[in-house]
């Protein structure tokens, strides 16, 4: 029988993994707005990625629903809400989840898992993540601009995910510690404010000393806190943790040269903080660079450059600047 996956939050993340599921053969239901509902009955459901994946779920197979109370019974379900909505969707699980569903958070930030696990103490909760990124193209399309893999917590459930993700050639990993992975991705994760107040796609950013010496800079600050806090890391990139922000400070010409495969981005994707932006939502940003900041207190340690970017995305999400140069930017948070 095929593995019956439903996805709480179907929006960028949750309609790609969900489109790759069905691709692999599992029988999925996915639960989000009525706006998207409307968006892939029209359009239908379409996935590619920058190695060249191009899939459609037609609209009579997409199977879309706006209450979770009808959600059929499902063997996983997917959390891909954003992590300001986790609290509230757990409590409306909690009453309607089986005892036999194993609940999978594949969420940015470090608490999400937690958060679900109290919520619904009787259920078997496994945290995960994604770590590529997904951008929201419109007319029912989403498109992975980034590599990476999705990183579940291990357990014997998993097995049949990672085989359906096999098909649409997505990589999968079980992994023992995914406190260190969290950990590891939210040290990455920390470029999507700078990306977001950039204003341009994620290569072009990146391609700017300016702009990377702004995310070395956040993450020497994270890096204090995660070693003071013992957290070991995971190494997600090409070159360790420890070095990135040595190596992201290197004028242009030497970053091009020895970390090309950090460039490997396809030229239109864009972070997932940006497009909450441009949408007029409102961000992770507390559970990105509001970690390091409550990390590094617990430990005795400031993080005075992540405090200030975050009151800057704030501010954007108010309808403030988001078009700042690398070396505005750099001026604003060294100065911090």
């Amino acid at each position: 029988m095929a593995l019956r996956i439903g996805i709480v939050g179907a929006g960028s993340i949750g309609c790609y993994i969900g489109a790759a599921l069905q691709m692999g053969g599992a029988e999925v239901c996915l639960l989000g707005r009525p706006r998207m509902a409307d968006e892939l009955a029209e359009h239908c459901l379409h996935i590619s990625d920058l190695r060249g994946l191009k899939y459609s779920v037609d609209a009579q197979k997409v199977r879309f629903y706006t209450e979770l109370s009808a959600l059929p019974e499902q063997d996983v379900v997917i959390v891909t809400v954003k992590s300001g909505d986790t609290a509230a969707v757990a409590e409306q699980m909690a009453p309607v989840m089986g005892r036999n569903t194993t609940i999978i958070s594949l969420q940015n930030g470090v608490a999400n898992a937690a958060i679900l696990r109290q919520a619904m103490p009787n259920s078997k909760v496994l945290a995960g993540m994604i770590a590529f990124n997904v951008l929201q193209m419109g007319k029912g399309c989403f498109h992975a601009g980034t590599d990476g893999a999705v990183m579940v917590e291990a357990a014997a459930e998993v097995t049949e995910l990672g085989a359906a993700l096999a098909v649409s050639g997505t990589p999968f990993e079980a992994q023992t510690d995914m406190r260190s992975v969290l950990w590891s991705k939210l040290l990455l994760n920390l470029n999507n404010p700078i990306n977001a107040l950039s204003g341009l796609p994620l290569k072009a950013e990146l391609s700017q000393r300016a702009y990377r010496r702004c995310l070395g800079l956040l993450q020497r600050e994270a890096l204090a806190a995660i070693t003071a806090a013992e957290i070991p890391l995971q190494r997600l990139t090409a070159v360790p943790a420890s070095v990135l922000p040595f190596i992201l400070a290197l004028p242009d010409f030497l970053f091009t040269r020895l970390a090309q495969p950090m460039l490997a981005i396809d030229p239109m994707a864009r972070s997932s903080m940006w497009e909450d932006l441009e949408r007029g939502r409102k961000t992770e940003v507390e559970w990105l660079n509001g970690e390091v900041l409550s990390l590094a207190l617990n430990h005795g340690l400031t993080a005075p450059a992540n405090a200030r970017l975050k009151a800057l995305i704030h501010s954007a999400e108010e309808g403030g600047r988001r078009d700042f140069s690398g070396p505005e930017l750099w001026a604003l948070i060294s100065q911090a």
